[in-house]
């Protein structure tokens, strides 16, 4: 009976399900020639193997028809401090991304200023991604601790100093030294401005707002690839990082009118009332949920690379080994970044209704389907809809990181937990770009273009993207998830 209950426990979908089939016993369980003493031990069996392998099957049911998909309009009707403070955790998210891929979408332009290959420049994409769990570990300590609207402001200040000093390098030692303390910050941001927006929220709504705050990412994309048309070719590189700062200058002014959540406050409240020092909570954590820790950043390094396997490079991939324009590397950055607009929003909703681990593993299988689409056209027209599809189902799945990271996260390390382990992740994938950079370079293409070797960056992009979609799809049938999980009913903390 209690792991039965135990079982339920940890499946609230199934919740009712579980106390009929403790309370009533399994229809047709009696196996012929079977002693009646010996049910409770097949029933037994058959809990435990349901408590560990149950989650699985889930994937292959039918929603609950009890459960209905709810009107978007409905669910996207917040309060005024609930819609300011999702505001905030948005835009500090999008100017995170909008500086991040400054570097992406400048590559070649960097290049030609410092006189290197562009492989040699994508090191600085790689030591910014390497750096970020730094950043995520202290400032969510910090945040878990302390709050997280004046760690969010301390944040974003420090960003634009970096980011200002960045267009005033003069070698690419300088860049990437910069690039590495802007990756601290960046690795920050996001476990703060993710526990902001989930702790603010409606439970019926973080789906759908998931999916917004995580396309927070391909909005910066988006703009990054706006800012490039329009600064690059006029002013130069360098001025695209001086403007970049704009926004979060901005920013850092509407974070300074936060609340915190009630969630926190309640986790702090929990937190003093426990005679134990703040390290020895950690560390009960850590040792009761070191599994979920562990299944967190192998799952994240998954997704990390999906998401930089499939961008950091594309524009660089466009212009070298297709031959395009700067202009129409950009077209193909936006359009590939709407599809990554509509795929978080669609999927992070639909999430509400399949749950989240099934919703990501629709999005792998699909997205694995367009590969060819997104590299093996020699048209333009045709790598376009590539891009924009490959988005949509590498962004969906993304569009339901933030709740599914969230709902699993402990009491208390809301911050912390989702912020280090995406960023852990991070720092596995961080050489995602440079790996397919160097590979491209070192096995070209047989025909030569004006008497030089065309890197094969597509070839390389798709073999990585179809292994990194199976191992996606792979951890998300394994893990668990815990749909609707209260952030206010903070349990305890022992004595």
């Amino acid at each position: 009976m209690e792991d039965v209950l135990e079982l339920g426990a940890r499946q609230p979908d199934n919740v009712e399900k579980a106390y009929t089939y403790a309370e009533e016993g399994a229809p047709d369980t009696a196996e012929p020639g079977r002693e009646a003493e010996d049910q409770p031990a097949a029933l037994a069996r058959r809990t435990r193997l349901a408590g560990r392998f149950g989650h699985i099957w889930e994937l292959f049911e039918r929603p609950n028809p009890r459960s209905k998909l709810q009107n978007p309009l409905t669910l996207l009707k917040l309060s005024p401090r609930q819609a300011y403070t999702f505001s905030v955790a948005f835009l500090g998210w999008m100017v995170d991304a909008i500086d991040f891929f400054c570097v992406s979408m400048s590559t070649t332009e960097l290049g030609d200023a410092f006189n290197v290959e562009p492989s040699r420049v994508t090191s600085a994409i790689t030591v910014t991604l390497m750096l970020r769990p730094i950043g995520a570990l202290v400032f969510g300590i910090i945040a878990d601790r302390y709050g997280r609207r004046i760690p969010l402001m301390v944040n974003l200040f420090l960003f634009t100093i970096v980011e200002l000093a960045s267009g005033f390098s003069n070698n690419l030692s300088t860049f990437v030294g910069l690039r590495a303390v802007y990756g601290i910050l960046m690795g920050g941001e996001w476990g703060l401005g993710s526990s902001l927006a989930m702790e603010a929220l409606p439970v019926e709504s973080r789906g759908i707002f998931s999916g917004i705050l995580q396309e927070g990412y391909a909005v910066g994309n988006l703009v990054a690839a706006m800012m490039y048309y329009a600064i690059v070719p006029n002013l130069g590189w360098r001025a695209l990082y001086w403007i970049s700062i704009i926004p979060a200058a901005i920013t850092i002014v509407l974070a300074y009118f936060l609340d915190e959540t009630d969630a926190w406050r309640q986790a702090r409240q929990a937190q003093r009332a426990s005679s134990k020092p703040y390290h020895t909570i950690v560390l009960d954590m850590l040792k009761q949920h070191w599994a979920r820790c562990i299944y967190a950043v192998v799952l994240m390094a998954a997704m990390n690379f999906l998401s930089h396997g499939s961008q950091d490079l594309y524009p660089t991939f466009l212009k070298k080994q297709h031959d395009f324009s700067p202009k129409q590397a950009t077209i193909g950055t936006i359009v590939g970044n709407l599809g990554a607009i509509v795929g978080g929003m669609f999927f992070g909703y639909i999430s509400e209704y399949l749950g989240r681990r099934r919703t990501i593993a629709i999005c792998s299988v699909c997205g694995a389907c367009f590969i060819p689409l997104w590299i093996l056209p020699s048209q333009f027209g045709q790598l376009l809809a590539g891009a924009f599809f490959m988005q949509v189902f590498v962004q969906g799945a993304w569009g339901v990181i933030p709740v599914y990271l969230s709902e699993i996260s402990p009491e208390g390390f809301r911050a912390t937990f989702p912020g280090l382990s995406y960023q852990l992740g991070n720092l596995v994938s961080a050489s995602a770009s440079q790996i397919e950079a160097t590979m491209g370079e070192k096995t070209p293409l047989p025909e030569l273009r004006d008497g030089a070797q065309v890197p094969n960056y597509g070839r390389v992009q798709g073999i990585l993207m179809g292994a990194v979609f199976c191992c996606v799809l792979l951890l998300i049938v394994v893990g668990r998830e815990e749909r609707g999980k209260s952030f206010t009913q903070c349990t305890k903390i022992k004595s």
